[in-house]
C-alpha cells in the first residue's frame, strides 16, 4: 500500500482497497491510471473520505483522469441543455452537479481549497445548475405560452431568491437550497397560449424545483425547499414584488428578518431581484434597535435546546449546544440590533458580516477570532459528514468505521482525538452565545441614572445605561435625548418637571431590573408623552411606587397591554384598585354592573361610560391572564361575558334611538345571535364580533312614528344602529369591531334575517359549513321568545339525519380549503389556529362530532364551548376518559399559547414547545380515528 496508509488500522486499510479494486473494475482506463502507486495513493486518500465520490469516478472515469492531472484547478464544464433534448436535460444537471461535486471533494481532502473555498464553490454550483435549468425551462415555456408582458408591454421574468446559506455564498456540501420565487409586476403571457403571470411563472418554478430536485436513476442535482415563500406551504408558488410587499408590510414576522438578512437574487431577473432587496431593507433592518430582537433570538434558542433534548440532537454539529446555528443566530441578532443605523453590518456573508462586528466594536477582537475559527472547523466537520454519501446529515456517525474514517482524513489519530478538539470549539461557541443572552443588569452606581436624566439632552453618558442593565445602551440614549428634547417636556411647569425628574429616573431603574429592559423602557416613553399634561397620573408614579414598579412589569412583559396604557391612560388607576390581583366578577355581577347602561342620557356619555367599564374590565382580565392567576378558558369565557353585556347595552342604547325616530314597532321581536370566538365563550383580547341579527314581527306590521316604517326595515335600520354603536370612536376608544359575514347568504344577503327565512335557509339552503358554524352560535342579547325559537331552528338544524359518507366530505374539504387559504404556519413557526393539529382542527372535529351524532344524543345540542361539547361527548359514552382529558389539555394548551402571543402583539405563530407538540398530537390521533383527514 502506499506511504500515507501506514498509520492507518486494518480497517480503514481494507475500505480504500475494496474502493480501488471497485474503480480498478470499473473501466480499463481506471485500472492503468491506478497503477501508479502515487496516484492509487491519492485516490485511496479521497475513497476514504467519500463514498460518493468513489461512486461518481466509477461512473464518470474520464474525471477521475483529469483529476490525477490536473489537481481540479479548473470546474468541470457546464453542459449545454439543447432545446430539442429536453429528455435529457435532468441527467446533464445531475451528472454535471456530481462531478463539480466530486472535484470539490478532491480539492478538500488533498489540502487544495480552504473550507471557505469550498463553501463558495457548492455554492457557485447551485448557481449555474438553477441557472442552467432557469434559462432552459424559460425557452420552453416561451415556446409554448410566450413570454409575460407588463400593461406597459415589459418583458417579465421570474426572480429566484436563495435564502440561508446559498443567500450567505456559504451553502455547505450537500445542502438544500431554499428558494424563494417572484416577479417584478402583473401581466399576461403573450404567446397563444396565454397565461396570467402568476401561473405562469408559478408553473415555471415548479419545473425548475422538479429539474433540480426529483430522483432519478442518476440521483438528484439539488434538493429544493420553498417553506420560505410568504405564508409557507399555504402560499402561492411565486407572488409579484408589489405582492411581496404587501406581505411583509402586513404579515412579516421576526424569524424572516433572520431569513431575508441573507437573501440573493441567484437566478432570473437578477438586477431587479436585487433592486427589489433593497426596497425590503426597512423590514430587516429597523432604523433603531428593535428590542425584540433578543428576545426573539431567545425563544428561537429556546425552541432548538427544546428540539435538541426531545429528538437527542446533542450531537448535531448544526443545531447542538456550540453548533454552528448558535454562530449564525449571534452574528445575525447583533446584525439585526445594530445594521439600520451602521451600513457596513448588512452583510449576507457570516465572516465577512463577523469582521465587520469587531470593525464596529460590537464584537471583541478576540472573541472574533474565535467564533471564526469555531465556524470554519464546524463548516469543514459538517462537510466531511456530508462528503461521506452526499447526505444532508448534521450528526456525528454513530458506525465505528465512519467515525475513525472521518478521525483520519481529518489527521486526528483517533475519534476521541477529534471529539476533544470538537468540545473545545463548542465550548467556546455556548460561552459567547450565553453571554449575548445574558442581560447585564445590577451594575450602575446609586443615583446614576438621576445624574444621568438631568444632565440631558446635552450631557450625559450611555455607559451609565449600560451599566444599568440596557442591552443596546446607544438606542436607549438617543431615544431619552429625542424624549428630554421632546415639547411637551420642555414646555412643564417647574412642579410637573420636579415631578418628571423624580419618576422618570425611577422608571429607568425599574425598566433595567425587568425581565426585558428596553423593550419596556421604549413603551415607557408613549406612556409618558399621553401624561406628561396630566398632572394627576404623574402624581400617581411619583407618590406610589407601588404602581411605577407594577407598571413597568407590566410594561416589559406585554406589547399589548402598554399600547393600551399608551392610549388609554385612564387604565393607570387600575394599577392602584385592589381588584386587579382579586377575583374577577361572575357573569351575574356583570349583568347587574351593566344593566342600568344605555337606558337613558345621551347617546355619546353613555357610549363613553360604556367603553370606559370594558376597558377597565379587559385590562383586569389581561392582567389576571398575564400573571397566570387563571386558566386561559376563564379568561376566554370572561371576555365573551363582558361583550355579552356591552352588546345588551348596545341594543338597549339602538333600539332608544330608533324608537324615537320612527316609533315603536307593535307586536316586533328582535335577537342578536353570536357566532365564532363569541359564540363559543372563547373571546381573545381584541377580538372582533361575529355577529347575526334576527327579527319576527307581523306580516303587516308598521312602526308608530312620525316616520313610520315597515318591520324588515325597521330592524334593518336597528342592525345598522347596533354596529354603527359597537364601531364608533369615543374619547376611550371603540367597543368592538363586528363581522355580519356568518348571516344567511352571507354579504348578498339582507343585514337581519326574519325567523321566517332564516328557518328555510337552514333547511334548504345553508352549506354544511354554516351548520358547523351553528354549532358554537349562541343568542347574546333580545326578546327571549325569539331566542328560544332560534334555540328551537338549531336544536332542528344540528340534529338532522344525515349520511355520514358526504358529512365527512364536506368537513374535510371545508378544512382543506381553509387551512390552504389561512395557515400561516412555516418551517420555524406553528399556527396555533390554522396549523394542522391544531385549534380550528379540534374545533371542526367536534362540530363533526355533533352534526353526525346529536340525532342520536339530544345532550350534543346544549354545549357551545369546546370544553363543553368534549364533556358532552364524554358523558354520553361517546369518547373515552382518556381521549377527552387529551384533548381538554390541548384545547388549554392552544388558548394559553393564543393569549400569550396576544398580549404581546405576536401572531399566533410560535415556535413548537413540548407541550404543544403533545397536543397536536392528540388532536391528531383523534382526527385519524375519524378518518379527517385534514391534511392529505
Amino acid at each position: 500500500m502506499p506511504d500515507f496508509s501506514q498509520d492507518l488500522t486494518p480497517d480503514l486499510l481494507a475500505v480504500i482497497e475494496r474502493g480501488l479494486s471497485r474503480l480498478r473494475e470499473s473501466h480499463p482506463d481506471s485500472a492503468a491510471l491506478l497503477a501508479a502507486p502515487r496516484a492509487a495513493a491519492r485516490v485511496g486518500q479521497v475513497i476514504l473520505a467519500s463514498d460518493f465520490a468513489l461512486e461518481t469516478l466509477r461512473r464518470q472515469p474520464d474525471l477521475l483522469a483529469d483529476l490525477l492531472a490536473h489537481d481540479g484547478t479548473t470546474p468541470v464544464p457546464q453542459p449545454v441543455l439543447f432545446e430539442d433534448t429536453p429528455e435529457r436535460w435532468q441527467e446533464q444537471l445531475r451528472l454535471y452537479r456530481t462531478a463539480e461535486s466530486t472535484r470539490l471533494v478532491w480539492r478538500d481532502v488533498h489540502g487544495l481549497d480552504d473550507v471557505d473555498a469550498t463553501l463558495a464553490g457548492s455554492t457557485r454550483l447551485a448557481e449555474y445548475c438553477l441557472t442552467l435549468g432557469l434559462e432552459a425551462l424559460e425557452k420552453e415555456f416561451a415556446r409554448r405560452h410566450g413570454v409575460v408582458r407588463a400593461e406597459d408591454g415589459s418583458v417579465q421574468r421570474l426572480v429566484v431568491f436563495g435564502l440561508g446559506k446559498l443567500g450567505g455564498g456559504e451553502l455547505n456540501f450537500s445542502s438544500d437550497v431554499d428558494l424563494v420565487y417572484a416577479f417584478p409586476q402583473n401581466g399576461e403571457s403573450d404567446g397563444a397560449r396565454s397565461l396570467a403571470a402568476e401561473d405562469y411563472f408559478a408553473r415555471l418554478g415548479q419545473r425548475l424545483a422538479k429539474l433540480l430536485d426529483e430522483p432519478t436513476v442518476d440521483g438528484f442535482c439539488h434538493r429544493v425547499d420553498l417553506r420560505l415563500r410568504p405564508f409557507g406551504n399555504a402560499g402561492r408558488v411565486a407572488l409579484s414584488f408589489a405582492g411581496m410587499d404587501h406581505y411583509f408590510q402586513r404579515e412579516g414576522r421576526d424569524w424572516e428578518r433572520y431569513a431575508w438578512l441573507k437573501a440573493r437574487a441567484v437566478a432570473g431577473d437578477v438586477e431587479a431581484g436585487e433592486r427589489w432587496l433593497e426596497s425590503l431593507r426597512p423590514f430587516v433592518y429597523r432604523r433603531y434597535l428593535d428590542y425584540t430582537a433578543l428576545d426573539g433570538l431567545r425563544e428561537m434558542k429556546a425552541a432548538i435546546a427544546a428540539e435538541v433534548a426531545r429528538r437527542e440532537l446533542a450531537d448535531d454539529i448544526k443545531r447542538g449546544p456550540g453548533g454552528i446555528r448558535e454562530i449564525e443566530f449571534l452574528v445575525q441578532a447583533l446584525q439585526l440590533i445594530r445594521g439600520g443605523r451602521e451600513p457596513s453590518l448588512r452583510e449576507r456573508r457570516l465572516m465577512p458580516a463577523l469582521r465587520a462586528l469587531v470593525a464596529d466594536r460590537q464584537v471583541g477582537a478576540e472573541e472574533g477570532a474565535a467564533l471564526g475559527q469555531a465556524y470554519r472547523y464546524l463548516r469543514r466537520l459538517e462537510n466531511r459528514l456530508q462528503m461521506l454519501r452526499d447526505a444532508q446529515t448534521h450528526a456525528l456517525p454513530e458506525s465505528p468505521t465512519d467515525r475513525a474514517r472521518i478521525a483520519a482524513t481529518l489527521d486526528y489519530a483517533s475519534w476521541e482525538d477529534l471529539l476533544r478538539a470538537l468540545d473545545l470549539q463548542r465550548d467556546r461557541v455556548s460561552r459567547e452565545f450565553a453571554e449575548l443572552l445574558a442581560p447585564r443588569r445590577g451594575q450602575a452606581a446609586p443615583g446614576a441614572l438621576a445624574h444621568y436624566w438631568r444632565a440631558l439632552p446635552d450631557g450625559g453618558e450611555a455607559s451609565a445605561l449600560a451599566d444599568a442593565g440596557f442591552t443596546d445602551a446607544a438606542s436607549a440614549d438617543h431615544v431619552l435625548r429625542d424624549f428630554a428634547r421632546y415639547p411637551g417636556v420642555r414646555g412643564l411647569s417647574d412642579a410637573s418637571r420636579a415631578r418628571l425628574d423624580r419618576v422618570l429616573p425611577s422608571l429607568l431603574d425599574a425598566a433595567a431590573r425587568s425581565s426585558q429592559p428596553d423593550a419596556a423602557l421604549r413603551r415607557i416613553l408613549p406612556l409618558l408623552q399621553s401624561i406628561l399634561r396630566r398632572a394627576s397620573y404623574l402624581a400617581l408614579l411619583d407618590e406610589q411606587p407601588s404602581a411605577l414598579a407594577r407598571l413597568v412589569d407590566v410594561l416589559a412583559r406585554s406589547a399589548w397591554l402598554a399600547d393600551r396604557l399608551a392610549a388609554f391612560p385612564l387604565l393607570l388607576d387600575e394599577l392602584l384598585d385592589a381588584r386587579v390581583s382579586g377575583p374577577l366578577p361572575d357573569r351575574d355581577s356583570l349583568r347587574v354592573n351593566y344593566a342600568e347602561l344605555g337606558e337613558d342620557g345621551d347617546a355619546e356619555s353613555a357610549l363613553r361610560a360604556l367603553n370606559e367599564r370594558r376597558l377597565a374590565l379587559s385590562f383586569r382580565i389581561a392582567m389576571a391572564a398575564l400573571d397566570r392567576r387563571q386558566a386561559a378558558r376563564d379568561s376566554t369565557r370572561q371576555l365573551a361575558w363582558l361583550a355579552d353585556e356591552v352588546v345588551a347595552a348596545v341594543l338597549r342604547m339602538a333600539e332608544a334611538e330608533v324608537v324615537a325616530a320612527h316609533g315603536p314597532l307593535a307586536g316586533g321581536r328582535f335577537a342578536i345571535i353570536g357566532y365564532g370566538s363569541l359564540g363559543g365563550e372563547e373571546l381573545g383580547f381584541g377580538s372582533d364580533l361575529d355577529l347575526v341579527f334576527l327579527f319576527d314581527a307581523p306580516a303587516d306590521a308598521v312602526s308608530d312614528g312620525a316616520r313610520p316604517l315597515e318591520a324588515g326595515r325597521w330592524y334593518a335600520r336597528l342592525a345598522q344602529k347596533i354596529v354603527a354603536l359597537l364601531g364608533a370612536e369615543s374619547g376611550a376608544g371603540r367597543l368592538y369591531e363586528v363581522d355580519v359575514r356568518l348571516r344567511p347568504d352571507g354579504a348578498k344577503g339582507l343585514l337581519v334575517s326574519s325567523m321566517a327565512s332564516f328557518r328555510e335557509y337552514q333547511r334548504e339552503r345553508a352549506w354544511t359549513w354554516e351548520h358547523q358554524a351553528l354549532v358554537r352560535a349562541r343568542a347574546v342579547a333580545g326578546d327571549d321568545g325569539l331566542i328560544m325559537a332560534f334555540e328551537d331552528i338549531r336544536d332542528a338544524t344540528l340534529s338532522r339525519m344525515r349520511d355520514p359518507q358526504k358529512l365527512r366530505e364536506d368537513v374535510v374539504s371545508m378544512r382543506k380549503r381553509m387551512r390552504g387559504e389561512l395557515d400561516r404556519s412555516d418551517v420555524a413557526r406553528f399556527d396555533l389556529k390554522q396549523g394542522e393539529g391544531g385549534l380550528v382542527d379540534l374545533e371542526f372535529l367536534l362540530q363533526y362530532r355533533v352534526l353526525r351524532e346529536s340525532s342520536a344524543v339530544p345532550a350534543l345540542l346544549t354545549p357551545r364551548n369546546t370544553a363543553s361539547l368534549i364533556a358532552a361527548l364524554q358523558s354520553a359514552g361517546r369518547i373515552d376518559e382518556a381521549t377527552a382529558h387529551a384533548l381538554t389539555q390541548a384545547h388549554s394548551v392552544f388558548l394559553s399559547e393564543g393569549l400569550a402571543c396576544t398580549l404581546d402583539r405576536r401572531p399566533r405563530l410560535v415556535t413548537e414547545n413540548a407541550a404543544i407538540a403533545t397536543a397536536r398530537a392528540a388532536v391528531r390521533n383523534v382526527l385519524a380515528a375519524h378518518e379527517l383527514a385534514f391534511n392529505g
